[in-house]
């Protein structure tokens, strides 16, 4: 997932004294899953608030520890070093968590998210660095391995079964949404509910500041360097935006996004941005990518079938930008810009 603009997050530690309620404002960032996290959240006083940011980075850190594709020692890739399993793996209950929401996007998507994308993953971030497509008997290798199918889920059990040769899950499209909403809930548990955790533009937002109807949050920009084009008012809610803005390789003239295909092994090539708020981040954060794979006609589909579900995507076409709202998000509440 990419940046997204949440509006009016760069002030301080200890800020602003907010309204009658007498809570101020803690902002903290911290790299985790290889990219920045921030956290705001209102308190009453540093004792309440820095050892509720620390849990809730805390929380973060250990859902890296299970869910990372990077860290040879993760749950997740000790389990797909399994590949084929010879019987059911028990994994732990945040793992399942994830897997048993990837599966259900999986199926009702049609296979445009695909958690076992994991070996073109691998294959498409050496095309990247080496600016080189990546050989047709390597594509088809890794295509073999690659099918949400191949994923197998026992819930009795909370086991998983791979049943493919070779396979890699690849968690990059919903776990730093999931991650941030285990740090919203630290702090919810913690008593302080007005808070936003943005993990590298995934956001999970919870209650409103003091005084406030919502967090103001600002989505669909085409460009890192370019503002956001519309500004919402949001609380109790998941943000995030995908697209090709930020991780793109130019390969013979043609630009393939990092954001892949599963049914082809292809980086898409469509010039687009979607931004998806759904009922928590791990949702946004997923639902997210299955709209950039499947486009504006489908995806949208499949964002009004989604309860809680809205979305915006901006797309650049042979006759220039266009914008296709879901059915939800005309109804949002709208920011005015400072």
């Amino acid at each position: 997932m990419n940046p997204v603009w949440a509006v009016g997050l760069n002030i301080a530690l200890a800020a602003v004294t907010a309204d009658r309620a007498a809570l101020t404002r803690f902002e903290a960032t911290e790299v985790h899953m290889g990219t920045n996290v921030t956290i705001v959240v209102y308190a009453e006083s540093p004792d309440t608030a820095n050892p509720a940011l620390r849990a809730a980075f805390e929380r973060i850190r250990r859902v890296d520890e299970i869910m990372s594709d990077y860290r040879e020692d993760s749950e997740l890739n000790r389990l797909s070093r399994q590949s084929p399993t010879p019987a059911p793996v028990p994994v732990s209950p945040p793992l399942w968590t994830v897997l048993q929401a990837a599966r259900e996007l999986s199926e009702a998507s049609d296979g445009a998210f695909d958690v076992t994308v994991g070996p073109l993953s691998r294959l498409w971030r050496r095309a990247r660095r080496q600016k080189q497509f990546p050989a047709a008997t390597r594509l088809a290798e890794a295509r073999e391995s690659v099918g949400y199918r191949l994923l197998k889920l026992h819930p009795r059990e909370r086991a998983v079964e791979l049943l493919g040769p070779r396979m890699q899950l690849d968690l990059g499209g919903i776990a730093k949404g999931y991650a941030a909403d285990q740090a919203l809930e630290e702090l919810r548990q913690r008593g302080l509910p007005r808070a936003l955790v943005n993990a590298g533009g995934d956001l999970a937002i919870g209650d409103p500041p003091p005084g406030e109807d919502g967090w103001k949050v600002g989505v669909a920009p085409l460009g890192p360097a370019e503002p956001p084009s519309r500004l919402l008012s949001l609380a109790r809610c998941g943000v995030a935006t995908s697209g090709d803005a930020w991780q793109f390789v130019e390969i013979d003239g043609q630009r393939y996004s990092h954001i892949l295909d599963p049914r082809t092994g292809l980086g898409l090539t469509d010039h687009a941005g979607v931004s998806l708020i759904a009922a928590d981040g791990m949702t946004a954060d997923a639902l997210a990518s299955a709209v950039s794979v499947l486009g504006p006609e489908a995806g949208l589909k499949l964002v009004d079938r989604t309860a809680g579900a809205a979305a915006l995507v901006v797309r650049v076409e042979h006759d220039g930008i266009k914008t296709y709202e879901s059915l939800r998000f005309r109804k949002l509440p709208r920011k005015e810009s400072d």
